[in-house]
């Protein structure tokens, strides 16, 4: 190991030599030639590397992907749209397909919802500081080891004589209930995992929402409660409008996370008992089954769910940048 440390050292000195070499000739011939000659060697310089990573990082396996999408499990042969047929026609798919749908519908909204409720309770609060840092706290934990949190909260004892450590378990045997293995259990399982992605989005939700409602004037505040208005009407009338834009960016930005989940599945149940989304079934099929020609399909299906989603939020970012 030693041994290989030295060359491998050389190749890296090297390497940096020539780089600083090419950069330095550059700059000395953009001292030597006109202006417009040196503006253009300039966006070589600064946006080339960059570009350069771009489409070696990105558009060259966006490209590979869509191809291979077209190709059979190997990759050898072409096969047209038989594996998006294969998507759309088969049952276990269509389950996967069903439960991005849940998600992307469920955790936007809940996690908009809670986090629009604690910036609006926590805004005035005395040790508003204190309980925002808690709420956030989520954001600051991997998904994975806030999965790992979560399995330990729908963990289930099956021997009756040991007592449940689990903690949802615990509070329904509490109220009388009968626990069971949580996780088993379909459709039931997909929202238990959702609720783990809830309980990660609404810290930044509250964030981004409570930095919009303290942008607020004022005086459009005190205006309406000259008018009459009271606290809940303000806050439906007035403030939810005032920061629609902000509201909008966190759903869309939640939602392009929701689909691209694969952390948090992937830990609690690895998409069995019916709780797959796209995202881990690409996994799935690709990495564990080495089925190239599937798992490029359903990545490829997820760009194309994506792409808007993105679209809108540029555009959406764009017009409050032009109301300003």
């Amino acid at each position: 190991m030693i041994d290989s440390i030295g060359p491998n050292l050389v190749i890296l000195v090297v390497g940096l030599l020539v780089f600083a070499a090419v950069f330095f000739l550059i700059f000395l011939l953009a001292e030597r030639t006109s202006v417009k000659t040196q503006e253009v060697l300039r966006y070589a310089v600064f946006l080339g590397p960059a570009l350069l990573l771009l489409a070696i990082g990105l558009l060259y396996p966006a490209g590979r992907t869509i191809y291979l999408s077209f190709m059979n499990k190997s990759g050898q042969e072409f096969v047209g749209l038989e594996n998006y047929i294969w998507a759309f026609t088969t049952p276990e798919i269509q389950i996967v397909i069903r439960n991005t749908f849940i998600w992307v519908i469920v955790v936007p909204v809940f996690a908009t919802i809670f986090g629009l409720a604690m910036a609006y309770l926590t805004d005035r609060m005395k040790f508003a500081s204190v309980v925002k840092s808690l709420v956030f706290l989520p954001m600051a934990i991997s998904m994975v080891g806030a999965s790992i949190i979560w399995r330990f909260v729908y963990t289930f004892q099956p021997d009756e004589e040991k007592a449940e450590i689990g903690l949802l378990s615990a509070i329904v045997e509490a109220f009388g209930g009968e626990p069971n293995n949580w996780l088993l259990d379909a459709p039931l399982n997909t929202f238990l995992l959702i609720a783990v992605m809830v309980w990660i989005q609404t810290g930044f939700s509250m964030v981004v929402l409570s930095a919009a409602m303290k942008a607020i004037p004022d005086d459009i505040q005190e205006a309406a409660m000259l008018d009459g208005a009271g606290q809940l009407k303000r806050f439906f009338q007035v403030t939810i409008p005032m920061i629609r834009a902000s509201i909008v960016v966190v759903i869309t930005t939640t939602l392009i996370g929701t689909l691209k989940v694969f952390d948090i599945v992937r830990t609690m149940t690895g998409g069995n008992f019916s709780t797959s989304v796209v995202a881990n079934e690409m996994y799935t099929q690709a990495f564990r089954q080495l089925n190239y020609g599937t798992g490029s399909t359903l990545a490829v299906l997820l760009l194309i769910a994506i792409i808007p989603l993105i679209w809108y939020n540029i555009r959406q970012l764009r017009l409050e940048r032009t109301e300003r």
